[in-house]
């Protein structure tokens, strides 16, 4: 199977890439096989078949798809190949000037794609590496969201915890009080067993509006408890100031990107706003109270524009990020403060940000 121990950005080594080869072409397969040799790779897994290929597939993180297949069209094999509950990075293989079929690959779900001309052999480990770190940021995002979303829910468990423990004690002692006070004087009057009594019902009043305020909530605040420890504030007004580090301008074409990108802003105090263009952008970034511009970077190839057509003014009162694929050089020529590696580490995106923007 192949692989290849490419180094991750952070500067780890990345996982080997486990490739399957699906072509009936002989000439080809030798060709695929000796291009990945030549760089780093272990020889693929190779099928020449779509049956062949979906029993094989499982466990595989990248399938060169010849389009044209025996059983089968190699598009079909892709929507079979997406449809998985797991799928790998799909490179489809087409016919040289078949940029039709490209086009229809890449909007039914393939990763990449890849003409049998001249720059194959040029272009095909640079593809495989391109899908092995979208896959890469891909997991980077599942991981840090449900990550997020467990610490949120572990939060909350706590602090209801440390309210229902600090709001219904004090009744809870009380009615056990007045209880142990009955049981131990069962002789004592009449009307200072009536008032015990009162004194067990309002506490248990108490306890039974503190579970329907709980249930009621809506919108949740906190208080502080004792340091280090916050519990929810059933009064509505919470003693402590909510962090707020100003707005954060996000423009990031990928959706799902995006999506962790403003999740990791909002947990560390922003208030985040997506743009749809970059005029857009620049017209918001000259608010009151924005703080930060984070932008997906272009390549550093001559005539793309580094920050991808963001052009911030020298003076400004926000910092510039940018998430970039390669070097980033020319975006911190082009004005920002600060360039991010893709696939970026979701455990230590939030401090990056944090660092630039208290510098300012």
């Amino acid at each position: 199977m192949g692989t290849q121990n490419s180094m991750h950005p952070s500067g780890e080594r990345a996982e080997p890439q486990r490739i399957l080869l699906v072509d009936d072409d002989p000439a080809i397969a030798r060709l695929v096989q000796g291009i990945l040799r030549a760089n780093g790779f272990e020889q693929a897994s190779q099928v020449g078949s779509g049956r062949e290929a979906l029993e094989a597939v499982d466990g595989m993180d990248i399938v060169l798809l010849d389009h044209q297949l025996p059983d089968t069209s190699g598009l079909e094999l892709l929507d079979a190949l997406r449809a998985r509950h797991h799928p790998p990075g799909i490179v489809v293989i087409t016919a040289h000037g078949n940029e039709s079929l490209a086009a229809t690959a890449l909007r039914r779900g393939a990763d990449d794609y890849l003409a049998k001309d001249a720059s194959f052999t040029q272009l095909l480990p640079q593809i495989l590496e391109r899908v092995r770190r979208t896959r890469e940021l891909r997991k980077a995002l599942l991981a840090a969201e449900q990550e997020l979303v467990r610490a949120e829910r572990l939060g909350a468990v706590g602090e209801l915890t440390v309210t229902l423990h600090h709001e219904i004690n004090n009744p809870l002692m009380a009615a056990f009080a007045d209880v142990e006070l009955m049981l131990t004087d069962l002789d004592a009057p009449a009307e200072q067993r009536r008032q015990s009594l009162e004194e067990v019902r309002g506490a248990l009043r108490r306890i039974r509006d503190i579970i329907r305020q709980i249930g009621e909530l809506r919108e949740v605040r906190t208080k502080r408890y004792v340091a280090g420890v916050r519990m929810v504030d059933l009064e509505g007004t919470s003693s402590a100031p909510t962090i707020s580090r100003g707005t954060a301008l996000v423009l990031v074409p990928d959706e799902g990107l995006a999506r962790i990108v403003s999740l990791l802003l909002r947990t560390a105090g922003f208030r985040v706003e997506r743009a749809g263009s970059h005029p857009e952008l620049l017209s918001a970034a000259g608010r009151l109270g924005v703080t930060l511009v984070l932008v997906v970077g272009g390549s550093d190839a001559v005539g793309a524009h580094p920050l991808g057509g963001f052009e911030p003014p020298a003076e400004r009162p926000y910092r510039v990020v940018a998430l970039v694929s390669g070097p980033g050089e020319a975006a911190l020529a082009a004005g920002a403060d600060r360039v991010v590696q893709l696939p970026f580490d979701p455990g230590t995106f939030t401090s990056e940000i944090l660092e630039v923007v208290e510098a300012s």
